[in-house]
């Protein structure tokens, strides 16, 4: 099982956490943590999340899986 940490920096908006673990759960990824917060003086969206791949999945498979939800 492999073990990954995503880190996001983005605008805040709506949904983004949700798209994330959504996202993680749909490529059978278990989430073993999770923080965010939104710096409001800028708008800024920061999350860092820790998972493993229950599915075998290496890093360029997440990585070009995760390009669709980047937008």
């Amino acid at each position: 099982m492999s073990k990954f940490a995503l880190r996001v920096q983005c605008n805040s908006r709506r949904g983004i956490v949700a798209a994330i673990s959504t996202f993680l759960a749909d490529q059978g990824c278990n989430i073993t943590d999770s923080a965010q917060f939104e710096y409001g003086e800028t708008g800024s969206f920061f999350m860092r999340v820790s998972f493993k791949s229950q599915g075998g999945l290496g890093l360029d498979a997440l990585k070009g899986a995760f390009a669709s939800i980047e937008k």
